[in-house]
Order: structure tokens, then C-alpha cells, then sequence
């Protein structure tokens, strides 16, 4: 199994920054992509940001700017560094990877717990 264990959350105030960080561990062969979901509260999760292997990155358009997604593969790590955040960014944020356990095994989904993040004066 692979696991996921997200930190970092909290609460901040309006304009306030975090950084959340996520360790994937157990049996891992290989890691693909990582990332970070959020779900607040009475809302669907949705995508927040991801970054493969290479490096390559995506983000949800309305968080562009404000928030960074950053990994060490060496650590199986990703990190997630929220700036300027807004009340509307209170939710739970969930890591996220796809990743096989062994050579030839498929790329499977696993989610961490998730960390709640709240933005409020």
C-alpha cells in the first residue's frame, strides 16, 4: 500500500500564507504524478494543483498566481506554498498521487486524509 500524510494546515488570517506538505510512503516503485485537491465545505472536491515526475505543473486557472506546487522526488514530497489566501480557500486539502508498487504493477490513485485549512480573521 501506499501512504499519504498531509501537514501544514491550520488557521491563517485574510492575506495570510501556509504551506502544506504531503509524504508519500510504503511500497512504492514509482511515483507519477502528485498533487493537491481541496473540498470545502457543502462543495465538490476539486482540482488545486499538480506536478509529474519532471516537474511539469498544472493548476486550477482561478488559483494561478497565488499558489505554487513543488516536490522532491528524492523525499517522495510535494508541497504546496498558499499565498494571498481569501476566506474562500478554507477547505480540506487532500494530496493526491499516482503511483505503481512494483516493476510492471499498474498506476494506481491513493489519497491522504486530508489537512483543513481555514482562512478567517
Amino acid at each position: 500500500q501506499v501512504q499519504l500524510v498531509e501537514s501544514g494546515g491550520g488557521l491563517v488570517q485574510p492575506g495570510g500564507s501556509l504551506r502544506l506538505s504531503c509524504v508519500a510512503s510504503g511500497s512504492i516503485f514509482r511515483i507519477y504524478v502528485m498533487g493537491w485537491y481541496r473540498q470545502a465545505p457543502g462543495k465538490q472536491r476539486e482540482l488545486v494543483a499538480t506536478i509529474t515526475s519532471g516537474g511539469s505543473t498544472a493548476y486550477a486557472d482561478s488559483l494561478k498566481g497565488r499558489f505554487t506546487i513543488s516536490r522532491d522526488n528524492a523525499k517522495n514530497t510535494v508541497y504546496l506554498q498558499m499565498n494571498s489566501l481569501k476566506p474562500e480557500d478554507t477547505a480540506v486539502y487532500y494530496c493526491y498521487t499516482v503511483a505503481s508498487q512494483q516493476v510492471g504493477s499498474p498506476a494506481m490513485n491513493y489519497w491522504g486524509k486530508g489537512t483543513l485549512v481555514t482562512v478567517s480573521s
